[in-house]
């Protein structure tokens, strides 16, 4: 059975990642990218399936586990009766080849020891042709290869790579497991050492360039590490999370495929890379996006491969039983062809910002994607769409939808305005107007004093907590603080919020899910803006107290299992705590130079 989602740790190279659970397993690893197929699948069914243990013989009486340092190098210290050993688990920065470290120390006594590689390429399904070469474990299965490197004896058993070895105080036993392409030659091997010494360096290297040394140190810290590690190197793409199918709920079948690249996130993952001093990687990121999004306006999707692929076919791997028998796994999203007119406020509210922030852009084609992006909207922004939730029902004029259209036109007036772009004022001027109308006639309830989910609706939105964000209206508005307590009142289970109305009753959204850990941060973000900073601390807490014990959070809580739900580390909450702990530390000293918020640029 799989390990709780909060007792997994991260390890990557920025191309891809691996969860270690707190037991010694990889339970996993898509390899070599992101997007690629499983070949450590044991999360989503049994080790069966795939996964990489090293763990003692004779059970552990304590287990503790840390990141060194500001590093995305893991150390998990197994105590037993007969000694201590701490495992210390890496990925290199991506050279040739791809490889995952394992390092076995022994600290005290002597400990046994036991290893377990179980390989099964294509999510779990694939059993490769293991062969042993020279001083090498060859294990090949179609297009895909990996060698195992150890200087312990292994042998097969039950199609299981396994090792059973002791290590005493002062010793190491390396494994060094390293992905190559089958037609290929097999890898050079590495210094597993010499590899822990330049992945050391190359993290601490990068994480000496945060301009955050403050309150919430720490935490942002991790936070940054964590994003910089779901970024794929090669093309600047943040994936919203490494895994596919951790539900939702527990036993549920709300379980999507997330290792891909959503435009929804877009400008707040700008914001916290730039308030962090992570310009190049910010750079990156708006150049990801340039890419992806061009091309006709009227074919933009909501995400994309981190390639910039654009088709997502989604399918079901049937003979996985899912997380805890939660059903169907889900690889690809067919949530891509949906229309969210929400992604195009996201995108050029992104180049506003990174305009704002003087990145080096190349502003001619930029601003020529963004007029073509504003002529489609004006011609669509009236349409029912699926919002930003991605409901997989009939479209609706959503809310959050309407409002980021009104950001579209509203940052590409500002950056007209600013840097002297041609550009059609006085059409643009009026459709923000008509756009905005519209929402505040359409769009809020009198009678709840409160905007709502969408047009004609009864039903409350989390995302509605933006509007005071993106300036639509301000903080001080009545309307905007009627908002916030329709939300406390209606949306909150257990002191945190909840992304959908639980009044709702429908076949997609009840049972109700947890609790989306970003919502919760918005709501504070929303309170930091009206003044309310005791408020937006004790959010702010109750959320960041959530994060397990090396600093990382899923998609959402269960606040009645008491157990983190949803795939796991998820981009949006992290860059939602970054946002947020700059927010509220900008507004305590208000007279420093504040960090920069979407609603002020």
């Amino acid at each position: 059975m799989s390990e709780k989602i909060e007792d997994y740790a991260l390890i990557g190279d920025c191309e891809t990642a691996a969860l270690v659970g707190r037991n010694g397993s990889i339970d996993w690893l898509c390899w070599p990218a992101f997007d690629s197929d499983a070949c450590f699948t044991a999360i989503l069914g049994t080790h069966k399936n795939g996964r990489w243990l090293v763990a003692p013989s004779d059970e552990a009486t304590a287990i503790s586990r840390r990141y060194l340092g500001d590093t995305l190098i893991l150390e998990t210290r197994f105590e037993t009766k007969s000694g201590t050993v701490a495992l210390i688990d890496f990925m290199p920065p991506r050279g040739k080849a791809s490889d995952i470290v394992r390092l076995v120390r022994g600290l005290t006594g002597t400990v046994k020891m036991r290893m377990e590689l179980v390989i099964r390429f294509g999510f779990g399904v694939d059993i490769p042709w293991v062969r042993r070469i020279d001083h090498s474990l060859l294990a090949v299965a179609g297009q895909d290869m990996t060698v195992l490197r150890t200087p312990v004896e292994t042998r097969g058993e039950d199609l299981t790579t396994v090792s059973d070895f002791e290590v005493k105080a002062g010793e190491t036993v390396p494994f060094v497991l390293t992905y190559g392409p089958s037609h290929l030659d097999p890898p050079e091997p590495i210094d597993p050492e010499i590899a822990l010494q330049e992945t050391e360096k190359f993290w601490q290297e990068w994480s000496s360039r945060s301009t955050h040394d403050g309150e919430y140190r720490d935490l942002i810290m991790r936070s940054l590490i964590t994003l910089k590690a779901l970024t794929f190197g090669p093309t600047g793409g943040i994936v919203a999370a490494p895994t596919t199918s951790l539900p939702e709920k527990l036993g549920g079948a709300r379980n999507w495929d997330y290792r891909f690249c959503w435009l929804r996130d877009a400008t707040f993952t700008l914001l916290a890379l730039m308030n962090s001093g992570y310009t190049e990687e910010a750079s990156a990121w708006h150049n990801w996006l340039l890419r992806a999004a061009a091309g006709s306006p009227a074919n933009m999707q909501i995400m994309y491969g981190i390639w910039g692929q654009r088709r997502l076919l989604e399918w079901e791997a049937g003979w996985l039983d899912g997380y805890e028998g939660a059903q169907p796994v889900r690889v690809g999203n067919a949530a891509h062809a949906q229309l969210q007119l929400d992604v195009y406020g996201e995108l050029i509210d992104a180049f506003h910002q990174s305009r704002m922030a003087k990145l080096k852009l190349d502003d001619e084609a930029t601003w020529a994607l963004e007029r073509a992006v504003l002529q489609h909207l004006a011609e669509v922004w009236d349409q029912p769409d699926h919002g930003i939730w991605e409901r997989r029902g009939e479209p609706r004029h959503y809310v959050f939808s309407k409002v980021m259209t009104w950001v579209a036109f509203d940052r590409g007036i500002k950056s007209a305005e600013t840097f002297g772009f041609k550009a059609p004022l006085l059409h643009w001027r009026a459709l923000r107007e008509a756009i905005h109308r519209d929402v505040c006639h359409s769009g809020f309830d009198a009678e709840e004093n409160a905007f709502v989910e969408s047009y004609g609706s009864k039903l409350l939105d989390a995302s509605v907590l933006l509007l005071p964000a993106v300036g639509f209206l301000p903080a001080d508005d009545p309307r905007i603080g009627g908002t916030i307590a329709a939300v406390e009142r209606h949306m909150m289970r257990d002191g945190f919020v909840l992304r959908h109305d639980p009044r709702e009753i429908s076949e997609e959204i009840q049972p109700i899910e947890g609790a989306f850990l970003a919502c919760s941060l918005w709501l504070a973000d929303a309170h930091v803006l009206a003044g309310d900073l005791d408020k937006a601390q004790k959010l702010f807490d109750r959320v960041a107290g959530l994060a397990n014990d090396v600093g990382l959070l899923a998609e959402e809580y269960d606040s009645v299992a008491r157990r983190q739900t949803g795939n796991f580390p998820q981009a949006l909450t992290h860059i939602a705590l970054i946002n947020t702990a700059h927010n509220l530390s900008a507004a305590r000293h208000s007279s420093e130079k504040p960090a920069m918020q979407r609603s002020k640029q």
